[in-house]
């Protein structure tokens, strides 16, 4: 009998830039990588790519793209920040699922809810938001129509299904635990037309079922093998990569098959007697929660494509096609894979955690959700009023800001919106203001990414994110002439306790750490300076230099008068005087057609002045009487600062290189043959600095050198 293979691996991130700078700062916990997404990059998603398969020698003998070989979604905001920082691996994602569709008629690459928003928990509304701006992502980047969407934490439950469905999704991928009941099809095997109870160990798991929906439609639903799945991720499945494949084999091969399927006969139900086995993990599984997991899986792949054992690898689309559902699906509704309690985990204190801290609770839960509902209420009502009179159909407008987002800075996309969606006449500061409430809707989603309350604390990363995210929206709102609804949100995270007594409460989280967060004017100024300062850019008297980020550019000038008291090799200001400076600084926003202008004094630190002291004052431009507003390094968040950090010592790095470069040529022009034994250099601690500059050979034609230890030389046995 056949049976197929298909691995599934689900990579998300999310949203993690800045909302105001449109860029991610540093993430302190993701060190050495700078922040969470580039560290994932590199240990799973660009090996993913690259899969290194050795020989019997323990060399490398072949290079595998896994997204050729295996299924795979990917979330939008991940693929975002791809497109911009690892277009390469990308690149490899999108040519699997070009491959895959070219070798079986069906791609490999699902689509994803765009936010990974706990989809029972969310609107209506939200619910088609999510799923529209998902399917013009996956057009976007893949350049066709999704087959499958998979839903966040595998979350479902009925209008959920309907919401896939109306959107052309012909099948998602659940945990076992979640069919409550089967039944023949109407006009299939009518002997088993009754529903029969099923649980995960009496679930056939080798076709597919289809659901059918209130509406009439219906949508197909496959499930993956729990326990496979389970070792996969957590129990150390991948240490070898032939334990793996010998798993699947075995457990493919195991697939039952109904009496008379297969044999050519009538006696039972249809089909060819194939059975998929379906094998589904966080993607992140493979090197990033398991070192050289890529490896294993390259070696699985590649006993699958060879059909070893009688097994092939395959995808759900291509499955689904070649074996159609003969029978019905009922749910356990709302359920989820990730919470024993259906979705109970992303709004209350279930007890399902990461299990890190066995003593704490998760009471903070109900709050924040509750919190952000009631903003994302106040968002909808304000965006339905404000919006009528900006767009055309406010609904239809917001479905279709997907394509702009799937096209990031891409000026003809957004033009050909404006002109589909825009209401006749809009332009100059209403155009400003719908483009706001557009993204003002934006950044209200994006704040319920699921892994806000995944976890056990309210002051880890993520809810604090997602209280970012919130607060971007609320400011968003007040700007177009909404309410303020902070109030609002801070009297629900009130309620909410941090299981660590010095962070109080999430009222006192927005407070500390959300609210420095803001892009304001003094904020964008001061970071500015900082980082023209750091890579040695800070302009000559009377001239302008730039810094931008994805989200703001600002343009500084200083006063001709007042330049700092002290210069660089080149002549230019470094700004590390104790003299203020003072210029003007023109900022640019994406949200606003028309840029402003304002007027600072910078204290740069200086021999007697601590970074932490650095401050800047501003004030328009064009209001030389209007209030000033002052901020200091020391005010900017934790982040910010981490951000100025990383600039001055990457500046300093490339400042320095010339001299590093000088110094090593003139180094290793004095170094000797390593002595027998000898298996370091000595003061090899001085040898750092001057490593990347080193090189095999310097280029110079002086001797090569390795400056740093070498392996010892191996000794004879003393027998």
């Amino acid at each position: 009998m056949p049976r197929s293979l298909c691995i599934h691996g689900h990579f998300y991130q999310p949203p993690r830039e800045d909302p105001w700078l449109d860029d991610i700062l540093p993430e302190g916990s993701a060190a050495p990588a700078p922040d969470w997404n580039t560290r994932i990059l590199r240990e799973s998603y660009a090996p993913l790519g690259w899969a290194r398969r050795l020989n019997r020698e323990g060399r490398i003998g072949d290079i595998l793209n896994c997204y050729e070989w295996t299924s795979f979604n990917a979330g939008p905001t991940l693929l975002r920040w791809m497109d911009r920082h690892a277009p390469d691996t990308l690149r490899r994602m999108v040519e699997g699922d070009r491959t895959s569709a070219a070798r079986w008629g069906h791609g490999n690459a699902m689509a994803q809810v765009y936010h990974h928003v706990i989809m029972p928990l969310a609107t209506p509304l939200d619910r088609e938001v999510e799923t529209a701006w998902a399917v013009a992502d996956f057009m976007a980047r893949f350049g066709r129509a999704p087959e499958g969407m998979w839903l966040p934490e595998a979350a479902v439950d009925t209008p959920t299904l309907e919401t896939l469905a109306a959107a052309g999704i012909a099948f998602t991928v659940l945990a076992p635990r979640q069919a409550r009941a089967v039944a023949a099809l109407d006009g299939i095997n009518q002997a088993n037309a009754a529903w029969q109870p099923v649980h995960e160990g009496s679930l056939d798991i080798g076709l597919p079922y289809r659901a059918e929906l209130p509406s009439g439609r219906s949508i197909d639903i496959f499930f993956y093998d729990g326990p496979i799945s389970r070792a996969v991720a957590f129990e150390q499945l991948l240490r070898d990569g032939e334990i793996f494949w010998r798993r699947l084999a075995d457990a493919a091969c195991a697939l039952p098959v109904p009496p008379g399927e297969g044999r050519g006969d009538d006696a039972g139900a249809p089909g060819n007697g194939d059975r998929l086995l379906a094998v589904c993990t966080d993607g992140e599984t493979y090197g990033h929660h398991f070192t050289f997991g890529e490896m294993a899986l390259a070696h699985v792949l590649a006993q699958g494509y060879a059909g070893r054992d009688g097994v092939a690898l395959t995808n759900f689309a291509a499955f689904r096609h070649r074996n159609p559902p003969h029978m019905r699906v009922l749910l356990h509704e709302p359920s989820s894979w990730s919470c024993a309690h259906g979705v109970e985990r992303w709004r209350s204190d279930c007890g399902c955690t990461d299990g890190g801290h066995p003593g704490w609770n998760q009471r903070w839960r109900g709050p924040l959700r509750q919190g952000l509902d009631a903003v994302k209420q106040g968002l909808d009502a304000h965006f339905a009023a404000a919006g009528a009179g900006l767009f055309r159909d406010p609904k239809a407008a917001l479905l279709a800001y997907g394509q702009v987002l799937a096209r990031s800075g891409d000026a003809p996309a957004r033009e050909a919106f404006a002109a589909a969606h825009l209401a006749p006449g809009i332009a100059g500061r209403q155009a400003d203001a719908a483009w706001k409430l557009l993204a003002m809707q934006e950044a209200g989603l994006a704040s319920f990414a699921s892994c806000a309350w995944f976890f056990d604390e309210i002051s880890r990363i993520e809810p604090v994110n997602a209280m970012t995210y919130a607060l971007r929206a609320l400011d968003l709102c007040t700007a177009t002439g909404g309410p303020d609804l902070l109030p609002h949100l801070a009297e629900h995270l009130a309620h909410a306790v941090s299981n660590k007594p010095e962070e109080g409460t999430g009222a006192d989280i927005l407070s500390r750490t959300v609210l420095p967060r803001r892009g304001t004017d003094a904020s964008l100024v001061l970071q500015a300076l900082w980082r023209l300062r750091a890579k040695h850019g800070l302009p000559a008297p009377g001239a302008t230099a730039t810094h931008a980020w994805p989200g703001a550019e600002v343009d500084v000038t200083l006063d001709a008068q007042d330049a700092p008291d002290t210069q660089d090799a080149q002549g230019m200001p470094d700004g590390t005087g104790n003299a203020p400076v003072t210029g003007t600084a023109a900022l640019r926003l994406p949200l606003e057609a028309e840029g402003r202008t304002v007027r600072f004094i910078w204290h740069p630190p200086g021999p007697s002045t601590s970074a932490r002291a650095s401050r800047v004052t501003v004030r328009p431009a064009t209001q030389p009487d209007a209030p000033a507003t002052s901020l200091s390094v020391a005010d900017l968040p934790l982040n910010a600062r981490q951000a100025l950090l990383l600039a001055l010592l990457h500046g300093e790095e490339r400042n320095q290189a010339p001299r590093r470069a000088a110094l090593a040529r003139q180094a290793l022009a004095l170094v000797d043959p390593w002595e027998e034994a000898q298996h370091d250099m000595p003061a090899s601690h001085l040898w750092a600095d001057l490593g990347p500059a080193t090189g095999a050979g310097a280029g110079d034609g002086s001797p090569g050198v390795r400056p740093f230890r070498r392996r010892k030389p191996r000794q004879r046995n003393p027998q």
